[in-house]
């Protein structure tokens, strides 16, 4: 440990610095201008540069980049499938439930869309909530409560709020997907200006 804070403050910006100095006190030496008190003169400049030189900056957290997320949430989306594939649901909840899993589907499949998403994070972490969070927890309450209601019936049906949380959900996604779908559009029109101005 105490071995490689010596070699870490070989390498740092303080000890580079501070050597230069004392490496231009020795040439002073070697000139005559420091004298008898050389020594004190070309440890004085080391101190000096490793004083004013800049502090050391931690590296920055290796985070994953959005596509690796992406990656990550399309491997979750597979799971979830499975799971959403073994819930029994009624006919207008499932339909709702397929037209929201068709849009994830499109949105994560790899190519051109998931490369402009990866220039979005937020749009990363909307697909990361939904598929991670949302989706899921709206399925298992419902599954969870449908069986409380057939225990009391005669209370609001269950699949009334799933519905809506599917249809809330698939808007949400949809706004994704409108927003991805703008910015390839100024894109386009971006090019178009270009062209034009450099035709003239």
């Amino acid at each position: 440990m105490a071995t490689s804070k010596f070699l870490g403050y070989l390498e740092s910006r303080k000890n580079i610095t501070g050597a230069a100095c004392g490496i231009a006190g020795l040439a002073l030496t070697f000139m005559g201008v420091a004298g008898p008190y050389w020594p004190v003169v070309v440890a004085g400049l080391y101190g000096a540069g490793a004083l004013i030189a800049p502090p050391e900056r931690p590296p920055l957290p290796d985070f994953p980049d959005p596509s690796a997320q992406l990656d990550e949430v399309r491997a979750d989306f597979g799971r979830l499938r499975d799971y959403l594939a073994d819930v029994e649901l009624p006919p207008a909840a499932a339909g709702r439930l397929t037209e929201l899993t068709e849009l994830l589907t499109a949105l994560l499949d790899p190519g051109w869309v998931t490369e402009l998403l990866a220039q979005d994070p937020e749009g990363v972490h909307t697909l990361s909530r939904a598929v991670r969070q949302d989706l899921p927890e709206a399925v298992d309450t419902f599954v969870r409560t449908r069986w409380w209601t057939r225990l009391a019936p005669g209370q609001e049906p269950p699949e009334r709020h799933l519905e809506r949380q599917l249809t809330l959900l698939h808007e949400e996604a949809d706004r994704l997907a409108a927003g991805l779908r703008e910015a390839e559009a100024r894109r386009q029109e971006s090019h178009t200006r270009y062209l034009e101005d450099r035709s003239q």
